[in-house]
């Protein structure tokens, strides 16, 4: 969904060090598309995986469904994005990784599951469905010299998905923040 931005990272960084693929991240098929392409256009395997995926989401608890509002798709919707995609992805690179004998991927988190301060019920599940998924992925990855971790950041305020937080959310989140 960011086609021109990703064109505009390619012609800075040069077609030697970048390549923009689009692809759909819940879909198999397409992420192993998309590894393909990379592993030609660089003529190596994939080492490096970065899960970051959010599926039509944005940082406005005003907007948000309450818990009594959730629904199963609010979550089956999230948990798509998130852990399925990242599992697609694991899926997709841990080949050309075992072949090589090391590999790193970083999941994206929130520390939102721990300080739940907005009601991104969907959002938060979803993340902390992931980092069990990334602790189990490293616990079997590990021993053929794959790492799986997670950064698990705060609430940014320069991404698309966090334009609509206001900024007293922010402030509130940074007051509560050592």
């Amino acid at each position: 969904s960011s086609e021109e931005r990703a064109r505009a990272l390619v012609s800075e960084l040069g077609e030697d060090r970048a390549l923009a693929v689009q692809a759909d991240v819940t879909d198999a098929q397409q992420v192993r598309d998309m590894v393909t392409q990379a592993r030609e256009h660089f003529g190596a395997p994939i080492t490096v995986a970065v899960n970051n995926a959010l599926v039509d989401f944005s940082f406005n608890g005003d907007a948000r469904p309450t818990l009594e509002n959730l629904t199963a798709e609010n979550l089956t919707r999230q948990f798509q994005g998130a852990v399925v995609g990242a599992l697609n992805v694991m899926h997709a690179v841990t080949p050309g990784m075992a072949e090589v004998g090391e590999g790193r991927i970083i999941n994206i988190g929130t520390n939102l599951f721990q300080n739940p301060v907005v009601p991104y019920h969907d959002y938060t599940a979803a993340k902390a469905a992931l980092l069990s998924l990334t602790r189990t992925a490293a616990k079997d990855l590990g021993p053929q010299g794959i790492t799986v971790n997670m950064i698990s950041g705060g609430l940014l305020r320069t991404t698309d998905a966090s334009a609509a937080t206001p900024d007293e959310v922010f402030d509130f989140i940074a007051a509560g923040t050592p």
